[in-house]
């Protein structure tokens, strides 16, 4: 594979080092491992993806159903299910850099212990031309009495730390909506060795399907996302632009449409995720880059980043 073109134009963003040609990046997990979506989108047209998660052995996942709907969005208890690093490493990595050129690509990482996300990496990094990772800290501890990595500020640095002495390329942390000082643990995972973040994971909820007096999804709690994450996650990223000016952003949740990125941008996002809209529709990320363009051109604004950061708080 030849190296990667450079992104020119209004909606080009570079973070952490990676030239992006749009801020529009498919989610983890709602992207497998790009070879999914390949004939139902044009991954080509986008900013980027993160793939689906890897883990160093395979993982099967939580029993079905997975997946519910309700009417703020979706819930989903996929159990971080994947074919392992090994799988990843000789089937999905060469497929992504057969078939992608312009559009950036993150591995989402995932893991039990902070030696299983070190292992992953070292695994990948002598392949590939993926941009980087994106480390996904909501997950348990098992060393630890299972409290997530993100929660624990010891465990995050010793993370993010293994992480950063194996590999030179970006990397990314994906924090949790229920951290109670989310400022903070960015910071934190900053100070370690995180060159961005992702903001935010899934919020925890319970979907009860009332005719048959269950959970909606087999595992019974699960991951909310969708509409109603989209002001939680615009938050979190004001929250942590405002206590870290220059660390770029990946914002993520809710995102439907070119106005719900814009929100992204506006409160400090250098790149916007989309998940569970693509999920329902394929055609809806590279919908919101056409209109983010056509927004630009409509309100005379020359670059995306002209607006990043830009949102003006009420006064007294």
């Amino acid at each position: 594979m030849s190296a990667p073109v450079a992104a020119r134009g209004p909606l080009a963003v570079e973070v952490a080092g990676i030239a992006f040609q749009n801020p529009v990046v498919l989610a983890s997990g709602t992207a497998g491992y790009g070879r999914e979506l390949d004939e139902v989108m044009d991954l080509e047209a986008l900013g980027g993806l993160v793939t689906k998660a890897v883990s160093p052995r395979p993982r099967h996942g939580n029993r079905a159903p997975r997946v519910g709907d309700f009417a703020g969005g979706m819930i989903n208890a996929i159990g971080l299910a994947n074919p392992g690093l090994e799988a990843v490493r000789a089937e999905h990595l060469p497929w992504l850099d057969a078939h992608l050129r312009r559009a950036r690509v993150l591995v989402n990482v995932v893991g039990d212990t902070v030696e299983d996300y070190a292992t992953v990496v070292a695994g990948l990094d002598g392949t590939g031309s993926h941009a980087g990772y994106e480390l996904n800290v909501s997950c348990p501890n098992v060393k630890h009495g299972g409290l997530e990595f993100g929660a624990d500020p010891e465990a995050l640095t010793e993370l993010v730390r293994a992480a950063r002495a194996i590999t030179r390329r970006a990397l990314f942390v994906k924090l949790s909506p229920t951290l109670p000082d989310i400022a903070r643990t960015a910071a934190t995972a900053v100070e370690a060795g995180a060159d961005a973040l992702t903001l935010v994971n899934t919020l925890p909820g319970l979907v009860v399907d009332v005719e048959a007096r269950r959970p909606a999804i087999g595992f019974g709690t699960g991951g909310v996302s969708g509409d109603a994450l989209l002001p939680i996650g615009v938050r979190a990223t004001w929250l942590v632009r405002r206590a870290l000016p220059t660390v770029p952003i990946l914002g993520l949740g809710g995102v439907a449409n070119a106005e719900d990125a814009l929100q992204y941008v506006l409160a400090g996002a250098d790149l916007v995720g989309v998940g569970t809209a693509a999920l329902r529709d394929p055609r809806a990320p590279q919908r919101i880059v056409r209109d983010l363009s056509r927004w630009l051109d409509a309100h005379g604004v020359r670059a995306l980043g002209e607006l990043r950061g830009q949102l003006e708080w009420p006064t007294a």
